[in-house]
């Protein structure tokens, strides 16, 4: 029988989702066939460390979500200990979390994205970076951690500077109307196009993906043909632009508010999708066929290391 450890929790602004995550992910392997061990990821390294060492697994299963987790920080960790594990490697994992990096990324790649500024939280504090509405976000954060949307007349921007804890500059880009879709991609196949209409908050915010009836997934979402086909594509390619493997979601604005076929805008690329009772991945992989315990296993069969 395949050993699985399972990493979860960890110390990011998202361990509570990592949390769910893991749970659920551990049911899943256990029912599908695998000797699932839980490992709750803390800030002892050491006693992290130890504890994979003690369960000695085959693979590692990181259901880990933001700042070390998804960063490169933990991927490194196992290349160390050459343990194999799911999802992508450390080169991609960084690439992903860095938005910056990421957009540069997808644009040599000639991927739809917008321009964006890199500001720091006293430029913020000062004035209107661009012209309204716009986005302000963290540079590596996940989960719509620290996303704020400035419209006309709102006056939250010095606060927001004032109140920044994501490192000491934020990106800033174009706001663009319109719907929020979702495509899950296993290593070269895209599995759908989900539209998210948020009900928690002003957009898919962090309450919206996570808070029980926070948000409704269509499936599949009901857009022109042209633009579905796009978004399948385009995420396929954001997953080969970042050299990701396994299961990565990449989102995306569509701006449909002059008609359809609309305007497609890939925001980023998510390489530890969420894996919870809500969560858009699973949604889909059931939708072209494949329930939760077979989503977990093909996550352990296509597990390996190296960048």
């Amino acid at each position: 029988m395949t050993r699985v450890a399972v990493l979860y929790g960890g110390i990011s602004s998202e361990r509570e989702v990592s949390l769910a995550s893991g749970e659920q992910c551990i049911a899943a392997l256990r029912q599908a066939g695998f000797a699932a061990t839980p490992i709750e990821a803390t800030r002892d390294l050491g006693r992290l460390v130890a504890a994979l060492e003690a369960a000695k697994p085959d693979v590692v299963f990181n259901a880990l979500h933001g700042r070390y987790g998804e960063d490169g920080c933990i991927q490194g960790v196992l290349e160390w200990m050459g343990l194999p594990y799911t999802h992508s490697g450390l080169r991609a994992s960084s690439l992903a979390m860095d938005k910056n990096a990421a957009k540069t990324a997808f644009r040599a790649a000639g991927l739809p994205v917008l321009p964006h500024r890199l500001v720091t939280l006293e430029e913020l504090a000062e004035s209107d970076p661009m012209s309204r509405p716009y986005v302000v976000k963290p540079v590596s954060e996940g989960s719509s951690v620290g996303v704020h949307i400035l419209r006309t007349g709102d006056n939250r921007r010095t606060e927001i500077a004032r109140e920044w804890r994501f490192g000491t500059e934020a990106m800033v880009e174009e706001y663009i109307p319109g719907r929020e879709l979702t495509v899950g991609v296993l290593e070269d196949r895209a599995l759908a196009v989900t539209d998210i209409l948020a009900d928690a908050g002003a957009f898919y915010d962090y309450s919206s993906k996570y808070a029980e009836g926070g948000s409704r997934h269509i499936l599949p979402a009901g857009i022109h043909p042209k633009a579905y086909s796009q978004a399948l594509e385009v995420a396929v390619a954001a997953h080969k632009a970042l050299g990701c493997r396994g299961a990565t979601r990449a989102d995306f604005r569509y701006d449909d508010t002059e008609g359809e076929p609309g305007r497609l805008v890939l925001l980023e690329l998510n390489t530890q999708p969420g894996l919870t009772p809500t969560s858009l991945l699973p949604e889909q992989a059931a939708f072209t066929g494949m329930p939760f315990p077979a989503l977990c296993a093909w996550m352990v069969e296509n597990a390996r290391h190296g960048p």
